[in-house]
């Protein structure tokens, strides 16, 4: 059993990737499945389709490899968080769609915890801020739909699991009732300090703790599956942005990645003790190994690489993604997107507001759209670096390593660094997402090097320095932050 299966269900689609014995991917499938916007700001999940997709993934990218069961050491588990499902703890039955992380249904509810003075508890327990983009409101929301759903779930007959859970539950025979201390420090029900459940996250929420799955190590037993035709052990779980925050290497304090895919998530490892915010950042778990926390600060982003495919999809105005690179070079700089689709993200977290275009002329056209979007992503990542330099000044003068799919843009990337007025390092594989899952796996399964052997194999592909004069670049960001101000005033 020299390979390990890496599954990666993601916002869009899911994806399985075999890894063989020296971490190197060897065969990939990806199929994407369907997003339901039943109202303005609702975001579902059929969750029949994450567990379709995922299996026949699986299935194609083992057969692309040519490999069987026996050839699979073990399988780690990515997955979009904060995604929330609930389901029949006997038939499987979904409760209600899985709520997608970027909705918004909750937001009012959020601002009554919030006018009931919850927000500092719910920071000073979890790690996170009042906000829809976490479970806990959207289980409350679900049970709030169905009468007696309550009852069922304190009684062991309703279950609530991120993707993670979900996919497990079916993967171990409808055995299995787990997640990972990763996931679970995104519910906004969990104790980051304690390391266990709130019950006062729990009570304030009226959320029946008996319902909640058990929090394990990333890498730990998490169950046996016959979803490859024999008994494979899951030995990896995390979330995805701390699956690429493993996969970057990221075990010193004062590393820095961030992630570029729907959207963008910039986490920096504080090392062992948490670090509270004082700019609206998330205190998380980066990962959790041997029992061991090791807590970052968290900004996130909703929408980057979203904003390309809105380009594609919604304006039409590209035919794939590869295309932005070229337009943004012709692009004239002059109009400034802010892509509040599903409101703003740390550090401003506005779940009201939406997007805005300032800058418009007469003779803008789709190079300068480009260049726009491609230039929301470099400002709001500079946002981010901002609030956590001032929130953990031991950062000094930090790399960024960047990695998802909208890093492979060298325009994107450039103008990056020359907001951040830093360098930015793109490692030699992209895959760091998949591969932090498929090394927690690895390791425990025996076939992988521990944490120091695994940052020695970190390889960079390349550099991008800043260029962008500091006038020009301050300029930029003066431009970016007024019109921050004119969509959050509208």
């Amino acid at each position: 059993m020299t390979h390990i299966l890496a599954i990666d269900q993601g916002t869009t689609s899911s994806r399985a990737i075999v890894f063989d014995g020296d971490m190197q991917p060897v065969a990939s499938a990806q199929e994407e499945f369907t997003q339901h916007f039943p109202n303005s700001g609702w975001v579902e999940h059929e969750p029949a389709d994450l567990w379709a997709t995922v299996k026949s993934t699986c299935k194609a990218a083992m057969d692309q490899a040519g490999l069987g069961a026996s050839d699979i050491a073990a399988i780690g588990i990515t997955n979009q968080r904060e995604t929330t499902v609930i389901w029949d703890a006997e038939t499987g039955e979904p409760l209600h769609n899985a709520i997608v992380w970027q909705d918004r249904r909750t937001a009012q509810m959020c601002e009554g915890l919030r006018a009931d003075g919850h927000g500092d508890q719910v920071t000073a327990i979890t790690g996170l801020l009042l906000d829809p983009y976490f479970s806990a409101t959207k289980v409350k929301w679900i049970l709030d739909q169905h009468e007696g759903s309550r009852d069922r779930a304190k009684a062991g007959k309703l279950l609530f699991g991120t993707v993670d859970s979900f996919l497990i539950w079916h993967m171990t025979g409808r055995t299995a009732h787990v997640t990972d201390a990763t996931n679970a420090a995104r519910t906004m029900l969990y104790d980051i300090h304690k390391g266990a459940w709130s019950p006062e996250m729990c009570a304030m929420l009226d959320i029946p703790i008996e319902m909640l799955p058990e929090v394990r190590d990333c890498a730990s037993d998490f169950g046996v599956t016959d979803l490859l035709g024999g008994e494979t052990p899951i030995y990896g779980v995390a979330g995805d942005q701390q699956a690429a925050t493993i996969g970057q290497a990221c075990f010193e304090p004062g590393m820095l990645k961030s992630t570029y895919g729907t959207g963008c998530f910039a986490l920096l490892n504080t090392g062992d003790a948490p670090v509270t915010s004082n700019n609206r950042l998330l205190t998380t778990v980066a990962y959790q190994l041997d029992g061991k926390p090791t807590y970052a600060l968290e900004g996130s982003i909703f929408v980057a690489g979203a904003v390309v495919q809105w380009l594609r999809d919604g304006l039409a105005i590209i035919a794939s993604a590869a295309e932005t690179q070229a337009l943004a070079e012709k692009g004239n700089g002059n109009v400034t997107l802010v892509p509040a689709f599903t409101g703003l993200g740390a550090p401003y977290w506005n779940p009201d507001c939406r997007g805005a275009t300032f800058g418009l002329t007469r003779d803008t056209g789709p190079a300068d759209m480009a260049r726009a979007a491609l230039e929301s992503i470099g400002f709001q990542t500079r946002d981010l670096w901002e609030a956590m330099r001032a929130d953990w000044p031991d950062a000094g003068d930090a790399v960024l390593r960047v990695d998802g799919g909208l890093s492979a843009n060298d325009w994107a990337m450039q103008f990056l660094s020359d907001m951040l007025g830093a360098p930015v390092d793109r490692p030699a594989g992209l895959e760091t997402t998949a591969l932090g899952a498929a090394w927690l796996a690895g390791m425990r399964a025996g076939i992988y090097p521990d944490t120091e052997g695994f940052a020695a194999t970190w390889a960079r592909e390349a550099r991008f320095d800043p260029q962008m004069s500091e006038d020009a670049r301050e300029a930029g960001y003066g431009r970016w932050k007024r019109a921050i101000d004119a969509t959050q005033a509208v």
